[in-house]
């Protein structure tokens, strides 16, 4: 079997659709960890994002025949994510509060590594006070590095609207996170 590293990920979805659903594997190593993150943003909670992002592969190998090789593979499968995790938000219509656990390395900077894990516990928790309208776009955005036409495909909002929403949770982020200094 040729390598699959060097393919597209349309190209891969065309191996797994014509001969050889096994490759399927290929797209899960490629996303998962992105998808996991993203959707433990949404969830607040990584054990529920899993459950999210093992359904969205589940649906997305259902109906990969339905995906179109012609758009990017990648805003497709996370629209599925975001579909699922919008149906599981909606089922429990109360988000659990992600469990943030500071773990240290035995390096000589603890006090680096701590102040670090505070930030990075601040900025989720001020993340997790923002409304999913806001904090989608900005996930997107900053922590999967995915550009404003991305996104817009993901949430199927104008590009415009895109930039706005980003705008916006800036704003509202910088002013939960200063509400938030102790």
């Amino acid at each position: 079997m040729r390598d699959l590293s060097t393919l597209s990920d349309e190209e891969v979805v065309a191996i797994v659709r014509t001969k050889d659903r096994d490759v399927y594997a290929e797209i899960i190593k490629r996303y998962q960890t992105k998808l996991m993150r993203y959707a433990g943003y949404i969830m607040g909670d990584e054990h529920k994002g899993a459950d999210v992002v093992q359904e969205g592969f589940i649906k997305a190998y259902v109906n990969l025949n339905g995906f179109d090789t012609k758009k990017k593979f990648g805003s497709w499968i996370y629209r599925i994510v975001h579909n699922e995790a919008m149906n599981m938000l909606g089922k429990h219509k109360r988000q659990v509060p992600m469990d943030v656990t500071l773990e240290f390395d035995s390096g000589i900077n603890l006090e680096d590594d701590f102040i670090k894990n505070e930030l990075v516990s601040h900025a989720h928790h001020c993340l997790e006070q923002m409304p999913i309208l806001y904090k989608e776009p900005l996930s997107l955005f900053y922590l999967e590095e995915k550009s404003y036409e991305e996104i817009s495909d993901i949430l199927r909002i104008p590009i415009g609207t895109v930039g706005t929403r980003i705008n916006r949770a800036r704003g509202i982020m910088k002013k939960l996170c200063q509400k938030h200094i102790t």
